[in-house]
C-alpha cells in the first residue's frame, strides 16, 4: 500500500518489501467515482492543490471535483417564411403581356418612321422631278443645234452648228501699242478672245496686249467696248480683260483632258486682223508639245485647223462647242532644205490655265506656289553616261531664302517628284505646281550625287514682278527674217 510523505509524493517502497497481491477493499460507504472523471489521489500521482477550492467555472460540471468541456451552442434559427408561388400559368400570362407591349410599341414607332420617311421621300422625288422639267424647258428652249445642248447630251455638232452657237463668245481684239525706240510713233497689235462671263470678263493671250496704252474689244454684232487689263502671266502667255458689258454671250469651259489624237477641233478667231470671225476645221495632231514662245517653254495641243497671225487669244473648240485651249502659235516658213511648213498649230490647254485665271480676276496677279528656283531639262545623254537619272528638272540656281533654299535644295540637285507627281522635265515641275497653292505644305525629290533625298517643303507664293515679260524687246542684231517679223509684228502689229 502506498505512503505518502508529508509534502503529499508517493513514497517508493524499499527492495525488501513487496506490494500486496491484491487490494484492500475499500469501505462499502465511500462512493464510486464517476467513469472519466478526474481523481485528486492516485497511485503514482499527485493531488491538485485546488481539489477542495470553494470556486466553481462556468465549464466546471456540477456536482465534480474535475472539469469537463461542454461547447457553447448557437441559439436556433427562426425558420423562414416561404415565398408564396404563384401559379405557372399566371407567369406565363405576365411574361406574355410584357412581349406584347414591347412588339405594340416597336410597331407604333416603325409605323411612325416608316410615314415619315415616306412622306420626306414624296418630297424628295416631287423637288427632284420639278428640277428635271425645269432642265427640261430649259433644253427644249435652246436653239436646235447649241452647244449648250450638245454639252448636256453629249452630241456632236456639226462644223456649222457649232459656229451658229460659238461665234457670238469670239471677239476680234485690238491694242494700241507705244514704240519705245521710235518716239511719237504709235502700232497696232490685233488678236482675238473669247468672252468668259456675261458681265464682261474677256481671255486673250498676254502678246496681244503686251505694252498696249489702250485696248479695244469688238464683239460679233460690231458693238465696240474699251477694255481694260486686269492681270497677266507672261509666263503661260495669259492676259484677262474687263469691258463695262451685260448679257455678253459667255462661251462654254470644257476640260482639254479629255482631247485624243484625233478628236475634231475648230478654231474661231480674227485672222490677219480683217478676217473677223473666221472658223477653221481640223483634228488634234498631238498633245503635250513643248514650245517655246518669247523664251517661255508652254505645253500646247498640236492642231491642223489652220492659225494665223490675228488667230493669237482665241478660242479653240472641241465639237460640243466647248474651249478646250487658247490659239498662241504656229509654225510656219521653210524648213533648211527649202520645205514649206504648213498645218501646224498650238493651243494652250485651258486646263492649264482655268486656275490662272481665277487668279487674275480676283487678285490681278497669279499667286500660285513658287519654288525660287531655275531649273532646266535634263540633259539624257550626260545622264546616262554616268548612270544618273535620264529625266527629271536640273536645278541651276536656287534663290536665297525662297522655299527650296529653305528644305534644303541645292544647284546641281535634280527634281524627280514633288509629292506624288513625277517630274520627267520643266515642263512636268510646272503642271505639278499648278495642283499647290501657297503656304502648302508638301515634300520634294531630289537626286544628289547618286543619291535620292526626300525633303519636306512649304511653297512661297509667285512674286508678282514675275507676271512681267521676262523676254528682250531689244531690236535684234542678227537673226532670220523671221525674228525680224517677230520684233515688227509686236510693236506694228500684224
Amino acid at each position: 500500500m502506498d505512503t505518502f510523505d508529508d509534502n503529499g509524493f508517493n513514497q517508493v517502497p524499499g527492495e525488501n518489501e513487496h506490494a500486496p497481491s491484491e487490494p484492500e477493499s475499500q469501505p462499502l460507504s465511500q462512493p464510486q467515482p464517476e467513469q472519466g472523471a478526474y481523481h485528486g489521489t492516485g497511485a503514482g500521482r499527485r493531488e491538485s492543490p485546488y481539489a477542495s477550492s470553494p470556486y466553481v467555472t462556468n465549464s466546471q460540471p456540477q456536482g465534480g471535483s474535475g472539469y469537463q468541456y461542454q461547447p457553447q451552442t448557437q441559439p436556433p434559427e427562426k425558420p423562414k417564411k416561404k415565398r408564396r408561388q404563384h401559379p405557372a400559368w399566371k407567369r406565363a400570362v405576365s411574361v406574355l403581356a410584357v412581349v406584347a407591349l414591347v412588339i405594340a410599341g416597336c410597331a407604333c414607332t416603325a409605323d411612325l418612321v416608316n410615314a415619315s420617311w415616306k412622306d420626306r421621300t414624296e418630297a424628295i422625288v416631287e423637288d427632284l422631278n420639278s428640277q428635271i422639267a425645269d432642265l427640261q424647258q430649259q433644253l427644249d428652249s435652246l436653239p436646235a443645234g447649241s452647244a449648250q445642248q450638245a454639252a448636256l447630251s453629249g452630241d456632236a455638232l456639226t462644223p456649222a452648228q457649232l459656229y451658229n452657237s460659238c461665234v457670238d463668245s469670239v471677239v476680234a481684239i485690238s491694242s494700241t501699242v507705244a514704240d519705245s525706240y521710235f518716239q511719237g510713233t504709235e502700232g497696232t497689235s490685233t488678236g482675238s478672245g473669247f468672252i468668259l462671263t456675261a458681265d464682261g470678263y474677256i481671255i486673250t493671250n498676254y502678246h496681244v496686249v503686251e505694252n498696249a496704252s489702250s485696248v479695244e474689244v469688238t464683239t460679233h454684232d460690231a458693238a465696240v467696248y474699251p477694255a481694260q487689263v486686269v492681270g497677266y502671266d507672261a509666263s503661260n502667255d495669259i492676259a484677262v480683260l474687263k469691258v463695262e458689258a451685260e448679257g455678253l454671250s459667255a462661251a462654254a469651259i470644257g476640260s482639254s483632258g479629255s482631247l485624243a489624237i484625233g478628236d475634231m477641233v475648230a478654231a474661231i478667231g480674227n485672222p490677219l486682223g480683217e478676217l473677223t470671225a473666221t472658223q477653221t476645221i481640223g483634228y488634234v495632231s498631238g498633245i503635250n508639245r513643248e514650245v517655246s514662245t518669247d523664251n517661255t517653254i508652254i505645253s500646247m495641243i498640236q492642231t491642223d485647223a489652220a492659225i494665223n497671225p490675228g488667230n493669237s487669244g482665241g478660242p479653240l473648240f472641241n465639237m460640243q462647242g466647248q474651249v478646250v485651249g487658247i490659239t498662241t502659235a504656229k509654225y510656219s516658213g521653210t524648213t533648211g532644205s527649202g520645205a514649206s511648213i504648213e498645218g501646224i498649230g498650238f493651243a494652250i490647254p485651258i486646263d492649264d490655265v482655268t486656275g490662272i485665271i481665277s487668279d487674275l480676276i480676283d487678285y490681278g496677279y497669279v499667286t500660285g506656289a513658287y519654288l525660287g528656283v531655275t531649273v532646266q531639262n535634263n540633259d539624257a545623254e550626260a545622264a546616262a553616261k554616268y548612270g544618273l537619272p535620264t529625266e527629271g528638272a536640273y536645278v541651276l540656281t536656287v534663290e536665297e531664302g525662297a522655299a527650296a533654299h529653305r528644305a534644303g535644295i541645292q544647284p546641281k540637285d535634280l527634281i524627280v517628284k514633288l509629292d506624288t507627281y513625277e517630274v520627267g522635265s520643266v515642263i512636268d515641275l510646272t503642271r505639278a505646281l499648278r495642283n499647290f497653292k501657297a503656304g502648302d505644305t508638301t515634300t520634294i525629290t531630289v537626286v544628289r550625287s547618286g543619291q535620292e533625298l526626300t525633303l519636306d517643303i512649304t511653297l512661297d507664293e509667285k512674286p508678282r514682278d514675275l507676271n512681267a515679260s521676262e523676254s528682250d524687246p531689244s531690236m535684234p542684231s542678227e537673226g532670220d527674217y523671221e525674228d525680224w517679223y517677230e520684233f515688227f509684228r509686236r510693236y506694228f502689229g500684224d
